[in-house]
């Protein structure tokens, strides 16, 4: 298991400013759970993990556990990055902004219209879908902004 995934629980844990008994007993779960969490032994499952992100307040925590933990989240979603929420909501308004201004969404739907994506219009496609990846990492990172809500 990587080392950050060992200490995304930990590191969310301190931040909030509990103990490890103390945030044991909030999920509750036995303290030895917590320290298997937090070093890398056991991984917490889903119900643990959307508990931890609440009682800690830190919803960038589900994120984080899924990218350390699933394949195929990794592959799909890309990485989000944590920000405020002011800078996260002006990446998400620039990055829309850009998007439209580009007039990326009528190339795409030209690129679409025949429900093929040509050998000629791969490139293009290619970037678009380039394009829609960061904004939807700027949606999420607005979604798991610090000062935003979960």
């Amino acid at each position: 298991m990587p080392e950050i995934c060992r200490n995304i629980y930990k590191n969310a844990r301190k931040a909030k400013g509990y103990t490890q008994e103390s945030a044991a007993e909030r999920l509750g779960i036995s303290v030895e759970s917590m320290r298997a969490y937090e070093t890398g032994l056991r991984i917490p499952n889903t119900d643990i993990v959307k508990l931890m992100a609440t009682i800690y307040d830190a919803p960038y925590l589900l994120m984080l556990h899924l990218e350390e933990t699933n394949d195929l989240y990794r592959a799909v979603i890309p990485s989000v990055p944590q920000y405020s929420l002011l800078r996260a909501s002006s990446m998400l308004a620039s990055r829309v902004f850009a998007f439209a201004d580009s007039h990326a969404d009528r190339r795409l739907m030209l690129i679409a219209e025949d429900n093929v994506v040509s050998p000629e219009e791969r490139p293009e496609f290619e970037e678009i879908q380039n394009d829609l990846d960061e904004i939807v990492q700027a949606a999420l990172a607005v979604k798991i902004a610090k000062g935003g809500e979960a």
